[in-house]
C-alpha cells in the first residue's frame, strides 16, 4: 500500500478480531513509500512492514516472496472480508481449491454499484477483480510467476486470468466489504464504463502500457 494512514488501523483491528490467530501466521503491509504515519501506525497495530519499490505488482510479489505462510492472502487496505474468512480459505485449500475470492459487496446503498457487484458471483474471469481479494497457495503463486510487473494497473486481472487458464478458480459464497470512496468522488457510471473499456482493451489485445496510458487520461485524472 501507499499514504494509507487514515484507515489502516481499521482494516488491521478488522482483521484481528475477525480472524484466529493460530490460522494467521503473519499480516504483511508493503509499503511502497509511504509519506504520511501509515508505516508507524501499521507496526502499532499488530503487522509487519516491510518495504519494497513502489508498484502494486512489484509490491504484491514482494510480499509473496517474504510471506512464511503456506496460503498467500492478498486483501486490498480499504477492503474487509467476511468473519472467521481464514477459516473459509483454509476449508476452500483443504477441498483442493488452490485459488480463489469472495464474492464482493460495496458499503453503499448505490443500486448501480449493488448491480455489478451482483456478478462477482459468476465464475467467469471477466467478473473477477482484485478488489474481491484472492487467496492461492504459495505453491501455485510460485510456479505461475506471480503477477507480470509489466502492469502498472491491471495486473490482478492479468494474473487472474492466467490462473483461470490453468487451474480451477474458487468463488467463495460470502462476501468482502469494499469502498466506493473512488466511485462517488468520480462519477459511478462514468468510472465504471472506464474499467469496462479496459477489460475490453484488454481482451482486444492491448498490451501493459496501453492500459496504464488509458488509466492515465480517463480514470487517475
Amino acid at each position: 500500500m501507499l499514504n494509507e494512514a487514515s484507515g489502516i488501523a481499521q482494516t488491521l483491528k478488522y482483521l484481528t478480531a475477525n480472524s484466529s490467530p493460530k490460522n494467521i501466521h503473519e499480516i504483511l503491509i508493503v509499503d511502497g513509500g509511504s509519506t504520511d504515519n501509515t508505516v508507524i501506525i501499521a507496526q502499532q497495530n499488530g503487522a509487519k512492514v516491510i518495504h519494497s519499490a513502489k508498484g502494486r505488482a512489484k509490491q504484491l510479489n514482494y510480499g509473496a516472496k517474504n510471506a512464511k505462510g503456506n496460503i498467500l492472502y492478498f486483501l486490498h487496505a480499504d477492503t474487509l472480508p467476511p468473519h472467521d474468512f481464514d477459516q473459509s480459505i483454509i476449508d476452500a485449500v483443504a477441498n483442493d481449491h488452490k485459488t480463489g475470492c469472495f464474492q464482493m459487496k460495496f458499503d453503499s446503498n448505490s443500486n448501480f454499484l449493488s448491480f455489478f457487484a451482483w456478478f462477482t458471483r459468476v465464475n467467469h474471469e471477466l467478473c473477477r477483480g482484485g478488489d474481491q481479494s484472492l487467496f492461492i497457495t504459495k505453491q501455485l503463486f510460485d510456479s505461475s510467476g506471480g503477477f507480470n510487473e509489466d502492469y502498472v494497473v491491471y495486473e490482478d486481472n492479468e494474473f487472474i486470468g492466467r490462473l483461470y487458464k490453468s487451474t480451477f478458480f474458487k468463488i467463495l459464497p460470502r462476501h468482502v466489504k469494499t469502498s466506493a470512496r473512488r466511485y462517488e468522488e468520480r462519477g459511478m457510471i462514468k468510472l465504471q464504463y472506464h474499467f469496462g473499456m479496459m477489460h475490453l482493451k484488454n481482451y482486444l489485445g492491448a498490451g501493459p502500457e496501453q492500459l496504464y496510458d488509458y488509466y492515465k487520461r480517463k480514470i487517475s485524472v
